[in-house]
């Protein structure tokens, strides 16, 4: 397989970059499908065209600068709330994110021909892409957004396959299926034969929806709460008790659907209440009228001992507090400064201004036990991360996500946080119900399909059923070690003829 005459002439860096671009239309909003396998050809061919690891490893730089660049430009909506402090800021954030990011695979693709030769190089390239994606996750508390299972590939596809092998176990299976086709021309038997297990693998896996279409529903009527806080004005003192008053509205409101009762469980979004849990009796009574019986969960943020906290609370029907999540995977830079007293040195504080240091972390993961059962709560950034939902100590019953994502605009951050809480729900086959201030609020399936939701950038309230959740899933007994053992194995196979000819030469 060869490119075409138009595409040679961008250069292989222009084409790199150009193909990672591409790539990223595969993200939401957009989900372009087919974006995926082209750009991943394009750049395979690249690789293979790399005559010396060090060109592979600017071909996978470049190739990563533009998918992230595009894929990540959400980022720079935070600094545009106060643009006149922060808004210089937003394109050297982007750009060094970007080719942060892009380093992982800059150094997958340097390996990948450094421990490999000949056609075999593409099969090591899967390797060390896929323990690239793993660093991603895992290194310098991870950042794994925009990993391959967010890409429309089909999205029903992947949602069949991450409760068996988890996201990073489909982004193996992704780019075993894809990589090798560059070897049609030749060696037909090794680019057909790994798409061809992938298909009739993909066909005995469950088609994600349940006998006859009726999904199994708990006793449990659940509002989601969606007051669209613009971020700009959700702080502001003449705004942000409206804010409030338009929640408890939402609360006290009759059922959304005609005959179903009122809700059990309330849940309002991240931050929802503008001032400190310690100060909660200022707002307890309303809360408990609009709530007329229902046990509530809102966001707030708590101090204690001089560390302030971003915290998840169960409130009674009579206003008690009965438990507490301190959120525990903080944001770095917008939640907390990593070496606060270093930046200051330099008179960069980011978007964390609360105390010295930003936010301190809760000291552990931890279930909330609620009216609907034992409830995984994940505020914001936590939803990100497939690993943090699988170090619960115990299984819970469904998943619960308060978010506020006017930090992210109003273009692509939503809808991909939206695509990974998807995930989160099919890999361990628990419902999940996300309150979001600005949007989108959905009741997720533990199959992983949003069941009803609320608009982007619209203010209102869903009630609905809760979900059963499925058996466990093997990926929420296995994690991502089995991702992580078979990219290893693969990477030996690969290596091992390139270690004969080295061994070779020294025994001449």
């Amino acid at each position: 397989m060869s490119l075409p005459p138009a595409l040679g002439r961008f250069g292989p860096y222009g084409l790199a970059f150009g193909a990672g671009a591409l790539m990223a239309q595969g993200l939401a909003p957009v989900s372009a499908v087919w974006t995926t396998p082209v750009a991943l050809l394009i750049v395979a061919l690249l690789f293979l065209r790399s005559d010396q690891p060090r060109r592979a490893g600017g071909i996978g730089w470049l190739f990563g600068c533009g998918y992230f660049g595009f894929g990540l430009s959400w980022i720079m909506e935070p600094f545009q709330i106060d643009a006149a402090t922060f808004g210089w800021m937003a394109p050297f954030a982007l750009v060094l994110m970007a080719a942060g990011l892009a380093l992982f695979w800059a150094l997958a693709f340097w390996a990948g021909a450094r421990m490999s030769r000949g056609d075999w190089r593409v099969f090591a390239l899967v390797a060390t892409w896929s323990l690239a994606e793993l660093a991603r996750a895992y290194v310098l508390t991870g950042f794994p957004w925009a990993g391959f299972a967010q890409l429309a590939f089909p999205r029903d596809l992947v949602l069949r396959a991450v409760p068996w092998v988890g996201s990073h176990g489909f982004a193996v299976l992704l780019l075993l299926a894809v990589l090798p086709c560059v070897l049609l021309a030749r060696r037909p038997l090794f680019a057909v034969l790994p798409i061809g297990l992938m298909v009739i693998a993909s066909g005995w896996l469950p088609d994600g929806r349940p006998f006859g279409g009726n999904l199994p529903l708990t006793s449990q009527t659940v509002r989601l709460v969606q007051p669209n806080a613009p971020q700009a004005e959700k702080w502001l003192p003449e705004k942000r008790w409206m804010f409030v008053q338009r929640m408890l509205d939402f609360t006290a409101a009759a059922p959304a659907q005609t005959g179903s009762g009122r809700p059990d469980l309330v849940i309002w979004p991240e931050t929802a209440i503008p001032t400190l849990q310690n100060y909660i009796d200022e707002v307890r009574p309303a809360l408990v009228e609009a709530a007329r019986g229902a046990e509530v969960i809102y966001g707030i943020q708590r101090e204690e001992n001089g560390r302030y906290m971003n915290s998840a609370v169960v409130m009674s029907a009579e206003g008690e507090a009965l438990d507490i999540y301190d959120k525990v995977h903080l944001v770095p830079f917008g939640e907390y400064m990593p070496l606060p007293k270093l930046w200051e040195r330099f008179g960069v504080f980011g978007l964390a201004s609360r105390a010295a240091g930003g936010y301190a972390p809760g000291t552990h993961r931890r279930l909330l036990d609620t009216i609907a059962g034992r409830a995984l709560p994940l505020i914001c950034y936590e939803g990100v991360f497939a690993q943090d939902v699988n170090a619960t100590p115990s299984r819970p019953d469904y998943l619960v996500l308060i978010t506020n994502d006017a930090w992210f605009g109003n273009y692509s951050g939503p809808y991909q946080h939206l695509v990974q809480a998807q995930l989160r729900a099919a890999e361990q086959g628990l419902p999940m119900l996300r309150a979001a201030n600005t949007g989108v609020s959905a009741v997720i399936d533990p199959y992983g399909h949003v069941r009803d939701s609320l608009a982007l950038n619209t203010a209102g309230y869903l009630d609905a059923r809760l979900p059963r959740p499925l058996p466990p899933t093997l990926y929420s007994r296995s994690g991502d070690w089995p991702a992580l053992f078979v990219s290893l194995v693969l990477l030996c196979v690969v290596s091992l003829p390139r270690l004969g000819m080295n061994r070779r030469r020294t025994l001449a």
